[in-house]
């Protein structure tokens, strides 16, 4: 079966392009965090709250459907042809998943009145970012075989044995 639309991915797959943008998206605005921390905790913890949104809908609703896809989708993706190469959704969506538990963490820790968690909790979340964007190596993706183990199996399976 083709696909009716060559520039787009078929379902279950994404142009690894769009995540590494989406990636330094996730760079800048996790930099700003940090240095927005120095002088405005608030503020601070508002961006990563803010952030933290995008690390929901990436994991909620896919790469493809996240803020940071759809501005790929829409404003690179025209410009840059068809992809070379694709990559599974499903790991990507755990990556976010990863993201947004850093991201809480920090928002918790900047709310708590704990800066220094706030900082180290985005400062994790922000090497894991540049490490995509920069070096295409998804750490969440990287352990989504490990944690996809511990899914629990269908009923449906467990009813032959």
């Amino acid at each position: 079966m083709s696909n009716p639309n060559p520039t787009r991915p078929p379902a279950g797959q994404v142009d690894v392009r769009g995540p590494r943008f989406a990636a330094w998206i996730t760079t800048v605005v996790l930099a700003l965090v940090l240095i927005i921390a120095t002088f405005s905790v608030p503020a601070a913890a508002v961006l990563l709250a803010v952030q933290a949104v995008v690390f929901a809908l990436g994991a909620a609703r896919g790469p493809r459907r996240s803020p940071y896809g759809r501005i790929y989708a829409t404003l690179v993706a025209p410009r840059v042809g068809p992809p070379a190469e694709l990559e599974p959704v499903a790991p990507l969506r755990f990556a976010q998943l990863v993201g947004l538990l850093f991201a809480v963490l920090g928002v918790i820790g900047f709310a708590a009145g704990s800066p220094v968690a706030g900082v180290i909790f985005t400062g994790f979340a922000l090497f894991a970012a540049f490490l995509n964007a920069a070096f295409g190596i998804c750490l969440g993706c990287k352990i989504y075989p490990l944690a996809a183990r511990f899914k629990t199996v269908p009923a449906s399976a467990n009813s032959n044995a």
